[in-house]
Formats: structure tokens, sequence, C-alpha cells
């Protein structure tokens, strides 16, 4: 078990702390391997404080706002905890989005300087370009923001904009405590040692990368290998050969490992556990993805807002189910209905959470604070849940998300659930359109697997003889590959635009 009390009292002040201390107790252990090139954590300190010196040379003050438009590499780990160590807030973006969507993120946050790691993204050079960066130590540096004021909370160490996979993203005010919790507890629970070695190849510019892969493998003392993009042909790669002990993705990427890899054997590999998140883990992938791996692949479920960890499953009591697992140490979880009362065991309802894990709040949205902040501590996540008879959750779908058809209620993750078990396809995604008075009507999106996509008459008789008549899709659309942000999670609010324009068809 873990102490939580004595946990929370020896946080650190700030997350730079992670790095430094990993430089005293093991400072010629690797911590970073980049591009081929290993850091030890000496050499990672030293790089932290030369990023800080920059940043203050450049004119970052406390409480400033430091954009930093980057795929996963060294100097942007070193920014991170360099913004920390001067006390400003570090703004990741990734660099893969459009210029409408960089220049938005950078005026919301009011950004004292934005910084390009031009040299591992040629999306993030065309940034710095288009922003008249000029070079500085092998970063692109952009002009000085002499209208940003300083925010006085010196709690806050990262400012995360959501991906909006089903609106618009939101800047989520992240603590140092909140960070240092999570990966703190995520380390623990994951038994990880100095000798672990973790993929790293889910953007760091997401939570997700942030802390439980970024953060949670360095405070450990364990070393990351980064990647800044993904392949499946890397990723085979990386397990394979480069004797990783962990790995950790989203369902898509595992999804396209399976696609790549075909009907081949068990991987050899080093692995002990591998682990799924940031999207719902169907229970057809989950068993092609231990067949292939020959170690169970835990699942877990979190949110920006929660920074991200809410739940995960135990290592010593993997699951056959598709269940996110018991919430961590610390974290409180409710299943509640619309009036914020709990529901009866097993039936669905919002979940709640509360814990040290939370952010502070939407940065210039008080508005969107008090909907999402409850009294007494709480967080609507937005999710649809159920609990089981252990306690673990189960996530039935967002709130936003259900489809009214003729008067029932459908959980688009239940029919993707169903879609994806079909041996022809990769991924699904289902949205509702609106048809008349309230009505909704069921549509899937399918990624089909290219070596056996299946007719869609073949994918509608699947889906009736699994699915209640209202829950079957009116409509069936294949795209070779679903529109998705860069941390591999489907952008479903595009897909709703798509189905909202389409034509009416037989």
């Amino acid at each position: 078990m873990i102490d939580i009390p004595s946990l929370l009292a020896a946080l650190p002040a700030r997350i730079d702390a992670i790095a430094r201390t990993a430089a005293a107790r093991t400072p010629d252990a690797p911590a970073l391997v980049d591009g081929g090139r290993t850091l030890t954590f000496r050499d990672l300190e030293t790089l932290v404080d030369r990023r800080a010196d920059q940043l203050r040379a450049r004119g970052v003050r406390p409480g400033d706002r430091v954009l930093l438009a980057s795929e996963n590499c060294a100097d942007q780990v070193a920014l991170i905890f360099a913004a920390s160590a001067v006390g400003a807030w570090i703004v990741n973006a990734n660099p893969r989005l459009t210029a409408p969507e960089l220049d938005a993120i950078r005026d919301h946050a009011g950004a004292r300087i934005a910084l390009y790691t031009a040299a591992v993204s040629a999306e993030a050079d065309a940034h710095a370009a288009r922003a008249g960066a000029v070079f500085d130590d092998g970063l692109m540096v952009g002009p000085l923001n002499a209208a940003c004021v300083p925010e006085e909370d010196d709690s806050v160490a990262a400012l995360v904009y959501t991906t909006g996979t089903t609106g618009k993203p939101k800047g989520v005010m992240l603590s140092h405590r909140s960070l240092l919790f999570v990966a703190a507890v995520s380390s623990r629970l994951r038994g990880l040692t100095p000798a672990d070695r973790a993929w790293g190849v889910l953007p760091i510019s997401h939570v997700y990368g942030l802390t439980s892969v970024m953060l949670g493998t360095l405070s450990a003392g364990a070393c990351l290998h980064l990647a800044p993009r993904f392949t499946p042909e890397a990723m085979l790669a990386a397990i394979r050969d480069d004797g990783l002990s962990i790995v950790q993705g989203v369902p898509a990427m595992y999804a396209r490992l399976l696609e790549h890899v075909g009907d081949a054997s068990p991987l050899p590999s080093r692995l002990r556990f591998a682990y799924a998140g940031g999207s719902p883990l169907d229970p057809a992938l989950k068993a092609a993805v231990e067949r292939l791996l020959r170690v169970p692949l835990h699942n877990g479920y979190g949110l920006s807002e929660a920074a991200p960890t809410v739940s995960q499953t135990r290592l010593d009591a993997p699951r056959a189910d598709t269940s996110v697992g018991q919430p961590i140490p610390g974290v409180e979880a409710r299943v509640v209905d619309k009036d914020g009362r709990d529901v009866a065991g097993g039936s669905p309802g919002e979940l709640w959470v509360r814990g040290p894990n939370l952010m502070r709040g939407y940065y210039r949205d008080p508005q969107a604070t008090a909907a999402a902040l409850r009294p007494g501590g709480w967080l609507n996540t937005g999710d649809m849940a159920t609990r089981g008879a252990d306690g673990a959750l189960f996530i039935v779908g967002r709130t936003k998300e259900l489809i009214i058809r003729s008067g029932f209620n459908v959980f688009p993750l239940e029919v993707e659930t169903v879609l994806n078990a079909h041996p022809g396809v990769t991924q699904s995604a289902v949205v509702g359109r609106l048809v008349a008075d309230g009505n909704e009507e069921v549509i899937a999106y399918v990624q089909p697997d290219p070596r056996r996509t299946p007719l869609e008459a073949e994918l509608r008789a699947w889906a009736a003889a699994r699915l209640a008549p209202y829950k079957r899709p009116a409509r069936i659309v294949m795209l070779d590959a679903l529109p998705a942000a860069a941390n591999g999670k489907v952008l479903k609010h595009v897909l709703k635009e798509m189905a909202a324009d389409m034509a009416a068809r037989p």
C-alpha cells in the first residue's frame, strides 16, 4: 500500500526536482535515449540549467507562459524542467497543429515567448519561420511578447490544452503538486526501478505523455527512449530490439501494430507489462495484443483535468474484461445521476472524481471551471461509467456523445466494441446525427484492415447479430484513416460535422 499522506508531504515544490534528484542519486545512469544518443541524469541536469539560463536571458519571468512547439526529444524534456526552474508555466503544443490552432493556443495563453524544436520537426520549423523566430543555441525562438503579464499563481507548472476531440480546446491549469503526485503514484503502482526502460512515443505535448510516461519514468530513475512519431514499424523495432521493459500507448497504436505484423508469432521481447489508455480498449484488441506481446495489456483511465490518471488495473491482478481498474490511491470516485446523487451499483451515471491530481481550473474561463469543479472538491469528468462489485470502473461513453435513438439511449462505445471485434476492422468511431424532433440516427465510421477489407453488407450483418435494432448503425462509412489528434485519439467532433453534412442516401 502507498502511504498517501507521507507521499504528499515528501513531494518537492517543483517538477524540475525530478531531474535534480535523479542526478544527485545516480548521475551516470541513463535518463534519455534520443536519436541514438544517450543522456545520463547528469547530462540532463546540465541541459536543464543551460535552457533555464537561456529562458532568463530571453526575458522570461516567473508567472510567464512559455509556448513550446515540439515533438518528443531531449530538448523538449529539458525545456519543460527549465520553465519550472524559472517559475514559468510551460505550454506544450504539438507542432502538427495547424497554424490557426497553434496561434489560438499562443494567443489564449498570452505566451511571453514561443520556442520551436525545428531540428526534430519540419512542422515546428514551418511554424517558427511563420512566426519570425531566430536561431539560438539549437532552438528557434520567437519574438518577445511585451504585453504578457505574469501570473501570480506560482503553483501552476503546466497549461495543457485539451485535444478538442469533442469540441473547442480549453487550457487546463495543472499544478506542480498534481503532476508530481500522479508521477509518483503511477511509478510506484507500476513498480518502476532504475533498471526499467520505457518507450516514449506518446506525445509529451499531451498530458498522458507528459505525466505518466515522462515524469513517471524519470521520477523512478528509469530510462526513457524518446520517439518523435509513431509508426508500427518503429514500435515493432523498439519492442524487439531496444530492450524495453515497458510500453505504453493508446489503443489505436496497438491496432496499427497488429495490422502491421499480421498473423505473426508472439514477439520476442523483455517486456514485463504493457499499458493502454487515452481511449476505450475493446476486448478483441486487448486479447490480440496480449497474444502478440505475451504480457497482460493493462488498462487505465484519465483526463487532462486529472493530470491525467484516475484509475488503472493492478499489475498483480490482470483483468480479462475491459475495466479501467480501481481509482489510484489518494483518488476517490463517484458515479452519480444528473442531480449529483449516487446511483445504484452497476447502473450507469456520470463519473465524478476527487483527489490531489485535479486541475486548478480552466485558464481564463471561470464559467467552464465552475461547470466542471463541483462543491466538495469533485470534478465532473463528463464521462459515463459503471462500477463493478469490486469497485472497479467501466467507462461506457462520454455524456456529450450519448445518442438518443427513438427514445432509447445508445452509448457509442457499445457499438464501437461490436464493430471493432470484426476481424476486418482496425478501429471504428460512432456518432449521432440529428434527423428530426430530437431523434438521432447512429452513424458508424470504420477504418478497415487493408488486408481484409469487409463489405458494408458484411458489417451490417455482423452488427445485426450482436446489437438491438435501435443500436444498429443507419450508415456505415469506410475511411482509410479516422481523423485523429497527434496522441491517437479520434476527433469525434470532426466526424459529427461530417455526419451533419452527409446527404441523405438510401
